[in-house]
């Protein structure tokens, strides 16, 4: 191409097979996480499992963290295209034995096998793009990921209830399959036609190991410190101890302290999801068992703070240079910490024998995605902003790192505060809520720190 040339565009003839195929895998993956949560109460009620309810949302999210890491190793050694069919071969083998469970655990193995393929399918997609596409369209094919999500978000929660209602449930997880077999059909043509590729020995084999351990032992935390037993707290304790350990080895010295300027950008986008997604995993079901919403009324509240956050997301990104990255940061963590304290404050009023109606707390949750619509995209351009071509993606997998094991960390400690909370007689509700908003405190604090 000419430097005065202008590149086709991302649907020309070229391309356009692709962009479809990668769109909706990105698609269906969001669709799958909002479904996920609209119908996960039902899931829980029908196979008694409420005992691994935050296990179901944190199961994923940790494999996750060893797909993206296997991905990255597996693609710069081989290319993206072998990764990428087998992380759809274990994604659509998870839905399926999601789909299938008898129990609970049985579902939460299918959870853990759909988690490796997630994040495997979304570093090989990412990893697809660089390859495939010149410079040019590459922001192009990103906002469009980016709109993925959207769609998901506006239909999604409404569509799993509706199917989970005239069928069953376990629709919501089988019939994503057949859509990501014919995502996968029109992106063949494109696997079988990349350019060869540089073979790198450069594996990082420890941190593939340590991604392992991290996830096997966010995982087991729940698990033991749940139970109640003294000897399994002990172990949980641990745990945690482990799970501390395996982040101090894949995340930028400093990060878990707080020190200033990258290392507490890391800490933020971990702090975010944490707080946020172990947020989001309680809002159905609360809306459903305080306040006697139905499934489909209850996932409303899921599909306005979709498009709140990609409204905020927009809002930011328009303010670009005028707001600094600490500024979005500091504004958006306080957003989120805003709506996380309504959240558990409308719990306590029901609890004190007010009667909140049900938009108050589906409000305080949107308005904390309003947050993160605001300071999440802030966290991507302020980890670039303080990187180097040297470190670029190193930083840019411990950003992710932090995203997905923070989430899984969070939601595990919410299952632990729930079970506890459930035994002693207390509103596990209000305990989960409140433990976020107090994350939320922490978070606000670290978004300050990530000026140099």
């Amino acid at each position: 191409m000419s430097p005065g040339q202008r590149p086709d565009g991302v649907l020309s003839p070229a391309y356009v097979a692709t962009t479809a195929a990668t769109f909706a895998l990105i698609a269906f993956v969001a669709f799958e996480a909002m479904a996920v949560a609209t119908v996960m109460p039902t899931v829980a009620r029908d196979l008694d499992g409420f005992g691994f309810f935050a296990l179901a949302f944190a199961a994923p999210l940790a494999s996750g963290v060893v797909g993206m890491v296997a991905a990255g190793a597996w693609s710069d050694r081989s290319g993206p295209a072998v990764p990428l069919v087998v992380s759809l071969a274990l994604f659509s083998a998870g839905l399926l034995v999601c789909g299938l469970a008898p129990t609970m655990e049985v579902l939460l193995v299918g959870r853990v096998v759909q988690g490796l393929g997630g994040g495997a399918l979304v570093v090989g997609l990412y990893v697809l793009v660089g390859v495939v596409y010149p410079a040019a369209l590459q922001p192009a094919i990103f906002a469009s990921f980016a709109a993925a999500w959207v769609l998901p978000a506006l239909f999604g929660p409404g569509l799993a209830a509706w199917v989970a209602g005239q069928w069953s449930w376990r629709w919501v997880f089988i019939g994503v399959i057949a859509f990501v077999v014919a995502a996968r059909a029109l992106l063949f043509p494109a696997l079988r036609h990349l350019p060869a590729h540089a073979a790198s020995d450069d594996v990082p084999a420890a941190r593939l190991g340590w991604a392992v351990v991290g996830a096997v032992a966010v995982l087991s935390l729940e698990l033991l410190g749940s139970s109640g037993r003294l000897l399994a707290t002990l172990a949980a304790a641990a745990t945690f101890v482990v799970v501390l350990v395996a982040l101090t080895r894949m995340l930028p010295h400093g990060t878990l302290v707080g020190a200033r300027g990258l290392p507490s950008v890391i800490a933020t986008r971990g702090l975010l999801s944490g707080v946020f997604f172990s947020a989001e995993a309680y809002i159905v079901y609360v809306l459903q068992d305080h306040w006697d919403l139905t499934p489909g009324h209850a996932g409303i509240a899921l599909t306005v703070v979709g498009v709140v956050w990609a409204l905020s997301s927009q809002a930011q990104s328009r303010l670009g240079h005028l707001v600094p990255h600490t500024t979005a940061m500091v504004a958006g963590t306080a957003v989120v910490l805003s709506g996380t304290a309504l959240l558990a404050g409308t719990v306590a009023l029901l609890d004190a024998g007010q009667t909140p109606p049900a938009w108050a707390p589906a409000a305080a949750y949107v308005l904390a995605g309003a947050g993160m619509g605001f300071a999440y995209p802030r966290t991507s351009v302020a980890m670039l902003a303080a990187s180097s071509d040297r470190d670029r993606g190193a930083n840019s997998s411990a950003l992710s790192v932090a995203d997905s094991l923070g989430a899984a960390l969070a939601l595990s400690l919410s299952g632990i505060a729930f079970e506890t909370a459930d035994r002693q007689g207390q509103d596990p509700f209000l305990v989960v809520f409140s433990l976020a908003a107090a994350g939320a405190v922490v978070c606000v604090g670290a978004a300050r720190r990530t000026s140099v």
